[in-house]
């Protein structure tokens, strides 16, 4: 994940090229750098010096493969609600550095509303989810209540 600093920047300074490769590499992360050049129609070396550029600047945040959990041991997939005792920004940012490193965490959002964190977790079955929460969250003084929603489908949005 990007520092904090870098969550809600606006990326000023793209133009219509540097958000044409954005959008292709949005649908397909390994499209090779040719066929990138010539999707968003300038040179390959223009094309590479700019999603360096993109990838240095954090509009490129990674390249990642969709894996199916299964395959890796981890079937079984939660989203964890967190409420949070405090709210000053040093308590809420150490936990957003602390739970990112926590195993089993596929993604960490800061939400509005009555919880503060949703956690995507994979985990290898129901006990290994429940000892998750109970080895990582239940004991953390940060952490005031959480509740676990099971995913029992994950479909990819084209958006």
């Amino acid at each position: 994940m990007p520092p904090l600093s870098n969550v809600l920047r606006p990326f000023t300074g793209l133009d219509d090229t540097d958000r044409a490769i954005l959008t292709e590499l949005s649908a397909d992360g390994r499209l090779p750098n040719n066929a990138l050049a010539e999707r968003v129609g300038v040179a390959p070396s223009t094309c590479l010096a700019r999603t360096r550029a993109l990838r240095e600047s954090g509009a490129i945040r990674g390249f990642y493969a969709d894996v199916d959990p299964a395959a890796l041991g981890l079937p079984l997939q939660a989203l964890v609600s967190v409420r949070l005792t405090e709210h000053a920004r040093a308590a809420v940012d150490a936990f957003r550095a602390r739970s990112v490193r926590l195993p089993g965490v596929v993604s960490v959002f800061h939400v509005a509303g009555a919880e503060d964190y949703v956690l995507h977790v994979r985990a290898a079955s129901a006990e290994a989810l429940r000892d998750f929460v109970l080895d990582h969250l239940a004991v953390d003084p940060a952490v005031q209540h959480t509740q676990t929603s099971l995913i029992f489908e994950q479909a990819r949005g084209s958006g």
